[in-house]
């Protein structure tokens, strides 16, 4: 199977394609794995990227069977646009559809910090603009990674006392807090968890996550100049 990743959802932006075949047990088992890694945010040039991806791996666009996005918590806007090229690819390929898959950035953080032998409790940790944290906890040991707490968003103060308590942060934004390490979902991590994944969607349900209601502030009606 070959599988394109795009994980855009925080200032470490990364565009990945594998080559190969998951098992039922494991998502490592690849042919090959190329990866584009940059930093910059707003400023990426995201096309560009997968261009150079698919060449390295000298893989066309249409052999591209699978696109998994990375749905956050984040970069809205990077998300958004992440979501955008996925859906216009599914569009354009009308002979042989390619499938999409989302999966949340945290899950690429706990798969990243389990392959990295983290073992124990620890928080995931991600900035929600206006001093509130995106915040999952979970506990990884040599069978399983099991989920304590679910995603929602927590307040600085949460924060403080759980750092003062001695508890670990891990993911982008954890380096202004104690016993944290820094760490960004990563495309390449990404596209083994979907080798194992088949809760494929159509293009328009693709949505990402993002835990505040929608508000909308009604406009003032103009007024006429006389």
């Amino acid at each position: 199977m070959k599988i394109l990743a795009l994980e855009f959802s925080s200032i470490q932006r990364s565009v990945s394609v594998i080559r190969g075949m998951g098992s039922a047990h494991r998502a490592d088992h690849t042919v090959d794995v190329n990866e584009i890694v940059q930093t910059g945010g707003v400023g990426t040039n995201m096309l560009e990227m997968i261009d150079t991806a698919l060449h390295q791996a000298s893989i066309e666009r249409e052999q591209i069977e699978v696109i998994a996005i990375g749905l956050g918590p984040g970069s809205y806007s990077g998300i958004r646009r992440a979501i955008a090229i996925a859906q216009g690819w599914q569009l354009a390929s009308s002979e042989c559809q390619v499938k999409l898959l989302g999966i949340g950035s945290t899950d690429c953080l706990v798969a990243q910090a389990r392959e990295e032998g983290q073992l124990g409790p620890f928080n995931v940790i991600i900035d929600a603009q206006r001093g509130e944290f995106y915040l999952a906890t979970y506990e990884i040991n040599p069978e399983r990674c099991q989920a304590i707490e679910p995603l929602r968003i927590a307040t600085l103060q949460e924060i403080q006392e759980r750092e003062a308590a001695g508890e670990l942060f891990i993911g982008p934004d954890a380096a202004r807090f104690r016993n944290s390490r820094v760490d960004f979902p990563r495309a390449s991590t990404l596209a083994r968890l979907a080798q194992v994944r088949h809760d494929f969607l159509p293009g328009e349900a693709l949505e990402p996550i993002y835990l505040r209601k929608t508000q909308f502030v009604k406009s003032q009606p103009t007024r006429a100049l006389s």
